[in-house]
């Protein structure tokens, strides 16, 4: 908490900054190198907190991990795969909930896993009960202690059938990293379709697995005995993207994104468009600015992929604080995603929140005690304030904020941000933000 960002605000952001590999698809494609019996070569990786934490992870189980981090190259060679001690394994992984991923892998190298604690951004209950319950039907012993939990399979996994209550990505990701070397077919239904999800199948096919997706969500993976390396280049982070996009918009400024790419951002596209942003897709990224005049009020729904990403709506409703009268939005992905919007009413933002589905239909947070539907009344000048990062995608949300706000802010606990933003202070200083770090 003696670190922070010292950001004098009102200054629009102009420039270039460039975009790596997706966060969210990057860490899963590292661990899926376990299953492989030889070598795999990553490419687009960003230098970001949660490559490190997973590269650690793969380090602890022997595997041999470079990442080349000028040219955004990992290689990642699992031929002397092995058990990690359990502290070891703890003390890496307290700030991530990639270990779950680990265990279908691991069952089938080594024949058991084991999960810490688990850590991660507070927005939600976000639950491993499905993982438990699909390692579960794949045949797998899980066994709860105090200090986590262990999961054998001496007999290895065998494929299943696997309906999902909720298109849950993170079930979707466990399903497959499971299913490519159990013995059988295994069938998921009301499976998770997010680019990040295709980008994983394309490199578990590239690595040898049979796997069909059809359009009504159901997967099919045909079981095999082994699998190779891969090489891949990851698909750009569509997240970031749109972060900064939000931030040239609620700033007055214009950026252009190197390396965002139009058919993961169609959706998000849509929705800038219709605040009042403009944007012009080329080959090699997109510039988005604010075109001048007001921005207008929106009614907005969260919903997993092809809807508008959860991951998208905090740095947006910043924007809508700028934006003339009322918007409403509606998140439906996580129960707890509006606690950074405490920060903004702080800074002279006019927002309330609500346990009643706003703007839509009936969500599965309805009528449960959730605070899930926020309504923004703008445009209301934001004041200077001191923030304390609560999350990643939260904190690079106050971030744009004390960007726009007048007056210093003070943003504590930037550590967080580091966790999916690569280099997010040196972009801000080629977009000529007033920032800076201090002790």
């Amino acid at each position: 908490m003696s670190e922070f960002l010292t950001v004098e605000g009102g200054t629009p952001l102009t420039g270039e900054i460039t975009v790596r590999g997706a966060k969210n698809f990057v860490s899963k494609a590292m661990v899926a190198s376990l299953l492989g019996e030889t070598a795999s070569e990553l490419s687009n990786v960003p230098v970001i907190r949660d490559v490190d934490v997973v590269a650690d992870l793969l380090r602890l189980h022997g595997v041999t991990v470079d990442h080349e981090r000028a040219s955004g190259v990992l290689h990642l060679d699992p031929s002397d795969v092995e058990s990690a001690h359990v502290a070891d394994i703890d003390a890496y992984a307290g700030s991530s909930r990639i270990p779950i991923l680990f265990c279908g892998p691991l069952l089938h190298r080594l024949g058991e896993a084991f999960i810490p604690d688990l850590g991660g951004c507070r927005i939600g209950d976000r639950p491993i009960d499905y993982h438990l319950d699909i390692l579960r039907r794949f045949g797998a012993v899980v066994d709860k202690t105090a200090g986590g939990i262990h999961i054998k399979a001496p007999a290895g996994l065998t494929g299943t059938k696997i309906e999902l209550p909720y298109p849950s990505v993170g079930a979707t990701e466990q399903t497959l990293l499971s299913a490519v070397r159990a013995r059988g077919v295994t069938e998921l239904r009301n499976a998770a379709i997010e680019p990040e999800i295709t980008d994983l199948i394309a490199v578990l096919q590239k690595m040898g697995a049979i796997i069909s997706v059809d359009t009504d969500r159901t997967i099919r993976i045909e079981g095999v005995d082994r699998l190779e390396g891969y090489r891949h280049t990851s698909l750009a982070d569509r997240i970031e993207a749109g972060s900064w996009a939000s931030a040239a918009l609620v700033t007055g400024g214009d950026v252009f994104v190197r390396g965002a790419t139009q058919p993961e951002m169609m959706t998000f596209l849509n929705t800038f468009r219709k605040v009042g942003g403009a944007f012009d897709i080329r080959d090699d990224g997109i510039r988005f600015w604010h075109p001048g005049g007001d921005l207008q009020s929106i009614v907005l729904e969260t919903d997993v992929h092809p809807g508008f990403m959860t991951d998208w709506q905090q740095p947006l409703v910043v924007a809508l604080t700028q934006a003339k009268g009322l918007s409403i939005v509606h998140e439906t992905v996580y129960e707890n995603r509006f606690g950074f919007t405490e920060a903004l009413r702080g800074m002279g933002a006019t927002i309330q929140v609500y346990r009643e589905c706003l703007g839509g239909l009936d969500c599965r947070f309805g009528r449960r005690n959730f605070l899930h539907s926020a309504v923004v009344s703008g445009r209301t000048p934001l004041r200077a304030a001191d923030i304390v990062v609560p999350d990643l995608r939260g904190g690079f949300s106050h971030l744009i904020a004390a960007l726009a706000a007048e007056g210093t802010s003070r943003v504590h606990g930037i550590s967080i941000i580091n966790r999916g933003y690569e280099d997010f202070q040196g972009k801000l200083e080629a977009l000529s933000a007033r920032a800076a770090l201090t002790n």
